[in-house]
């Protein structure tokens, strides 16, 4: 059986971003994990029934580390000889490109799920693009999760466009619709937790599912909210992800709100956040830049219209008061005015919820995408026999 390695930074990302699809791809071909230490590979062996191998690597830019990942990863190349390297993540990519391309791996994937570099400037956007385009030029073959990353890699001419496809219709992993399915959380687990959260019946609830940082556009949303909340006196703000604040802090003025806002909830990352969307009404994602969120896809399966940017990915999945509503990115008072508008019209949001699912369904269940991707790996191992 053909070996495909796939590699991350780090191993949740091939925990959870990639959660079901190795397993299916296991049966196939001989999937092979790598990313940098962490309890995750036990999970990994356990729940996808792959191989793993620990090889660190940085998030951040660290030249001599990177080179000495590099070179650990292009031993364990040589030495297994893979069918075909497939990376994700920024860091994964340029290493696992660089490595593979030196250990004369002849088929190298990237998939992006995401650009950084668009919300950087001046000397670091110069250097971000330099390792984008050094990693695409690398790769064989590069998988842009959205159609609109797609548009933006080719207007920044990292690539060409013989080298990029989409699988599917955008994401990279899809969305198990059995599992985020309203149905699967009882009305006493939702009162349970409604009673938990001091929530009451008549709140009107919107959410959060992501890091909260300043690239996923909090400081605008904590400071819509807190307008909202001051009109309307029983609305609700849940804040499900985990903090990163050294890689990308939140303004002091936003931490203070959140604090002191007796309507904001923080209730930090949360293993199973369907309990948190089967109370909610509306799932707000102002993000600044995404590949193909996740979060707007589950929240759509659970039955939630979404209010985002009009970013790609985003754009995307929700269709303009179809499944939500479409907003500039950046812009608070553009997301103040969509939030009081779904929230006066309740006949439009009830329009909007009944289409979510139903979209979702229709176009990205997680099996759908992993099998386009099955197909890109056997039409590559067929034209090889050719």
């Amino acid at each position: 059986m053909k070996k495909i390695i796939r590699i991350t930074t780090v191993p949740v990302a091939l925990k959870v971003l990639l959660k079901g699809q190795l397993k299916f791809m296991n049966q196939y071909y001989e999937i092979i994990g790598v990313a940098s230490s962490g309890n995750e590979h036990n999970d990994l062996h356990r729940d996808e029934g792959i191989r793993t191998e620990v090889i660190e690597m940085t998030r951040t830019i660290s030249p001599i580390k990177d080179i000495l990942s590099t070179y650990k990863l292009y031993k364990f190349l040589k030495q297994e000889k893979p069918f075909i390297v497939h990376t994700h993540t920024p860091k994964a990519g340029i290493v696992g490109m660089l490595a593979s391309y030196l250990a004369g791996v002849e088929h190298r994937f990237h998939t992006v799920a995401g650009l950084p570099l668009l919300v950087s400037t001046g000397p670091k956007r110069i250097l971000l693009n330099l390792v984008e385009k050094w990693t695409y030029r690398l790769a064989t073959k590069v998988l842009p999760n959205s159609h609109g990353l797609c548009e933006i890699i080719l207007k920044e001419k990292f690539a060409k466009s013989e080298k990029l496809q989409v699988i599917g219709k955008g994401s990279s992993n899809g969305i198990n619709i059995e599992y985020f399915n309203p149905n699967t959380i009882t009305d006493q687990e939702k009162t349970e937790l409604k009673n938990e959260l001091q929530l009451k019946d008549e709140d009107f609830v919107f959410v959060f599912v992501g890091r909260l940082v300043k690239d996923k556009g909090i400081n605008e949303l904590i400071q819509a909210f807190e307008h909202v909340s001051k009109i309307e006196k029983n609305c609700k703000l849940i804040l499900l992800g985990s903090r990163e604040d050294h890689l990308d802090p939140l303004l002091e003025q936003t931490e203070t709100i959140i604090a002191q806002n007796k309507n904001i909830i923080a209730v930090g990352f949360k293993k199973d956040i369907r309990p948190y969307l089967a109370i909610s009404k509306i799932l707000l994602f102002p993000s600044y830049r995404e590949g193909f969120p996740n979060a707007v896809m589950q929240a759509g399966a659970m039955g939630l219209p979404s209010i985002v940017t009009d970013i790609n990915g985003c754009n995307e999945i929700i269709q303009q008061n179809i499944n939500g509503l479409i907003i500039p990115p950046k812009n608070t008072e553009a997301l103040i005015d969509s939030m009081m508008y779904l929230k006066l019209h309740s006949s439009e949001l009830l329009r909007m919820s009944s289409n979510s699912r139903e979209i979702i369904v229709q176009n990205y269940q997680h099996d759908y995408i992993w099998n386009e991707l099955l197909k890109v790996y056997q039409d590559t191992e067929n034209q090889n026999v050719i």
